[in-house]
């Protein structure tokens, strides 16, 4: 089966879209950063466990590893704490505050210690009355009194999530944190899961209304450090694209969760998927592994200055899949700026190498010539619309390309010496292009 689309006429309407943003002036492309709670949970063992557990030390760890190792320079600036930060009680004014033990500092002096690094703060909370853990919650008529406190101590981000509430609660609650975020004057990036506790998608999600008070928000259920978790994301989001790619742009984005490079369950080849897919939905990238200890391996795809080029475009238009082969490949297409674009090829079969044959004519791109640059290998070449080509895709793994027209096209300055791959050049050759880009 194939899902074509035409890219200048879906180009063209992104470019028109009318969809409001959260006014407050963020996240105008996708945060990134790191983010405890897939691979820490609730691990408040700091007896037994003190280098991993829920604490102020282990924030400033990554905090140190995100701006001495080169991360920050990269875009990678929050340091978001997840569940399980909280005191389970408030203090005697009825205010939040940090487990004593855990976070000695207070949130505010671990703020001051992020900001000067040159990085962010996020926070959580939740609208029941208890988090899904069990700590305090942010119920409705503590809305304002958290927002207030989260401002006060000098928080960037904050994240409502949505346990033990019920609908009537989430359709009054997302709205009215937004506007106490807002009251606050201080600029706190806004994550709300509203959709995910409704299904993700229309009647129930109103994807205008998010756009107008969230600044992202999560869609679906949380990621597992799993390859099977990154597929069951993967599928829900593209078979859903024609609600959800309408949704995002600059300042309100879908979130599909976490990045789990780095972690226990994705084999190299998976860990380029992810990296690679999440650059095409145009997704946030939250990192969340243990920073201290990470792979080279995993450290050079997280740190793939081409594939976070893609995800940070300018244009913040999410991407989509346009073919889906009975052969087990598929093809993903996201427009970018300067009139480049990106291509995918992914593949889902687990046998061996598979050797898919197309041209970009057949993937609706206009007549004319083409330079190409792959991500993960730093191989450039140049193809005209027409020209056959042959992508060798691993087994659940990606080519992902860059793909931008030159103003002329000349073929010449592909060879080098007068030679490519051993071919002499010849004016006359219309393909002299190698045909298998690995």
């Amino acid at each position: 089966m194939r899902e074509m689309h035409v890219a200048v006429l879906f180009f063209a309407f992104a470019l028109t879209g009318t969809t409001l943003a959260l006014d407050n002036g963020l996240m105008r492309t996708p945060p990134m950063g790191w983010l405890a709670w897939e691979r820490y949970r609730c691990d408040i063992d700091c007896e037994n466990d003190p280098k991993n557990c829920i604490s102020e030390n282990l924030f400033m760890d990554m905090a140190d590893r995100l701006a001495e190792d080169g991360w920050k320079e990269l875009g990678y600036v929050y340091v978001n704490i997840d569940d399980c930060w909280s005191s389970k009680q408030r203090d005697d004014q009825g205010r939040l505050q940090p487990d004593p033990k855990r976070f000695p500092g207070g949130i505010k002096k671990l703020a001051h210690y992020l900001h000067n690094r040159g990085l962010k703060l996020g926070i959580y909370g939740d609208m029941g009355k208890l988090t899904c853990v069990g700590y305090p919650g942010t119920p409705l008529d503590k809305i304002e009194l958290d927002a207030q406190t989260f401002a006060e101590w000098e928080v960037d981000m904050f994240k409502y999530d949505g346990c033990y509430s019920n609908a009537t609660e989430q359709e009054q609650g997302y709205p009215l944190m937004s506007k106490a975020l807002n009251a606050t004057g201080r600029p706190i990036g806004y994550s709300c899961s509203w959709p995910a506790y409704q299904g993700g998608l229309p009647p129930k999600v109103n994807y205008t209304q998010l756009g107008e008070i969230c600044n992202l928000w999560r869609n679906y259920g949380d990621i597992q450090d799993s390859w099977d978790s990154v597929l069951n994301i993967v599928d829900w989001f593209f078979e859903n694209q024609d609600t959800l790619t309408s949704a995002a742009g600059p300042g309100r984005w879908n979130d599909p969760d976490m990045l789990i490079i780095g972690d226990f369950g994705l084999s190299m080849e998976q860990s380029r998927s992810q990296m690679a897919l999440w650059a095409i939905m145009a997704a946030p990238l939250f990192m969340s592994n243990d920073l201290r200890t990470i792979s080279s391996g995993a450290q050079s795809i997280l740190r793939n200055k081409m594939a976070i080029s893609i995800n940070q475009d300018a244009l913040g238009i999410q991407g989509r899949r346009i073919v889906k082969e009975k052969s087990g490949i598929e093809v993903f297409w996201r427009p970018l700026s300067k009139n480049a674009s990106a291509l995918l090829f992914f593949s889902r079969r687990t046998d061996m190498p598979y050797r898919y044959t197309t041209s970009l004519s057949k993937l609706s791109y206009t007549a004319g010539s083409y330079k190409v640059f792959n991500v993960f290998t730093d191989e450039t070449a140049s193809l005209k619309d027409s020209t056959e080509f042959v992508v060798s895709v691993n087994p659940t793994g990606v080519v992902m390309w860059y793909v931008s027209a030159p103003a002329k096209f000349n073929l010449r300055q592909f060879y080098q010496g007068g030679t490519l791959h051993g071919r002499v050049y010849d004016d006359r050759e219309e393909n002299a292009i190698p045909r298998v880009f690995l």
